[in-house]
């Protein structure tokens, strides 16, 4: 698999997971010339923009530690953007959602879903 198709699978994984918790996708892939998001999500209380990572395996390191500073500046510079395009009361937050899927897609997969992973 491509890494963007692997970036894809990732991405449909993690909007499956979070619809099953509550949330509704309000866009995937947003980009503009600061960087891109994942997925923008949003609940009864947050506006939520989602960075996803898949791994093999966390033998190397867990996959939040590849969201660096670097990166999650240009999220929430990219964030910022799209808010000021996207009036709304709800509070912005920033999360993580870690995809282990060792057999690739067709194994069996862990996710783990990070709230406000940037504080």
């Amino acid at each position: 698999m491509e890494a963007r198709e692997k970036g894809r699978f990732g991405e449909e994984q993690a909007a499956k997971y979070l619809r099953r918790r509550g949330y509704r996708v309000v866009e995937s892939n947003y980009s503009c010339r600061a960087g891109e998001i994942d997925l923008i999500v949003r609940d009864r209380k947050y506006i939520v923009f989602v960075e996803v990572k898949l791994r093999r395996s966390a033998d190397f390191a867990e996959a939040r530690e590849f969201v660096t500073a670097a990166k999650q500046r240009r999220i929430v510079t990219t964030a910022s953007l799209w808010l000021s395009q996207h009036e709304t009361e709800l509070q912005p937050r920033f999360d993580v959602i870690e995809i282990y899927a060792p057999e690739g897609e067709r194994g069996r997969m862990e996710i783990r879903h990070l709230e406000d992973a940037f504080s």
